[in-house]
């Protein structure tokens, strides 16, 4: 199948490793060119140096203000173009209620949430029919996860933004799509696992809540990703799409 990514270009956030990057691999291997970004100017450099020519780095934290305009410019500078944008941030601080800090909320905040509303606006106000803005949030979209309170928190009114974005959007003809990831074998998920006492047998125990039965590999994300950023969803918008094994037994 052809997804119609050649020669298209994306920007990609928090690409440098985890979810960001395995999208951007996957739109690049379908053709598309891609501007990644990090906040570590050496890590998102060594990511772009291994997606090859069709991939340029910019060192960016998504809290700052003049990020959006500096990564939509380079992807014209650089390509000539601008297609899409897909938001990715690491995750918030882990935690429980009693545990989160006011500035953990507010680094939070600025970062996961100001930061991609901030991007999609900005994207919004520079794409044509046929864009697209997708946001990489979180099964706690849905439902808590617990020991995430920040995320519980953040990415659920994030869904709701995109949902508006959506409509409003819509008649421009620009999509607006969310990826929601289970457990996926990232860095990010390692980590969290590794909290507890024995994190194999969290992993262990996580999997045999999950219908396949396996975490996740980036790859299956990405691919994911790729295809709702694409042209051959151009009829989708509006939507949350789990990329979650059958954990989600809602419709």
């Amino acid at each position: 199948m052809d997804l119609g990514l050649r020669d298209r270009v994306y920007v990609v956030t928090g690409a440098t490793r985890g979810l960001g990057n395995a999208t951007a691999r996957a739109l690049v291997a379908d053709g598309a060119k891609v501007v990644i970004s990090g906040r570590d100017e050496q890590s998102v450099a060594d990511a772009a140096t291994a997606l090859g020519p069709n991939a340029v780095a910019v060192a960016a934290d998504n809290a700052d203000p003049e990020t959006a305009g500096r990564l939509i410019g380079a992807a014209r500078d650089r390509f000539g173009r601008f297609d899409g944008v897909l938001i990715s941030v690491g995750g918030p601080p882990a935690g429980f209620a009693a545990d989160i800090t006011d500035e953990q909320w507010q680094g939070a905040f600025e970062s996961v949430f100001l930061g991609a509303v901030r991007l999609a606006r900005t994207a919004a106000a520079e794409l044509g029919p046929g864009g697209v803005i997708g946001f990489v949030l979180s099964s706690s979209v849905h439902e808590p996860v617990p020991g995430l309170t920040v995320s519980n928190g953040l990415r659920p009114g994030l869904a709701g933004f995109a949902k508006s974005l959506a409509d409003e959007l819509g008649p421009h003809g620009i999509r607006v799509v969310g990826v929601l990831p289970g457990r996926i074998d990232t860095d990010r998920v390692r980590e969290l696992d590794g909290l507890s006492a024995d994190p194999q047998a969290t992993r262990t125990a996580s999997e045999s809540r999950i219908p396949l039965r396996r975490y996740g590999a980036p790859e299956e994300f990405g691919r994911a990703a790729a295809f709702l950023l694409s042209p051959a969803a151009s009829y989708v918008t509006g939507v949350m799409l789990p990329v979650d094994g059958g954990s989600r037994h809602g419709f």
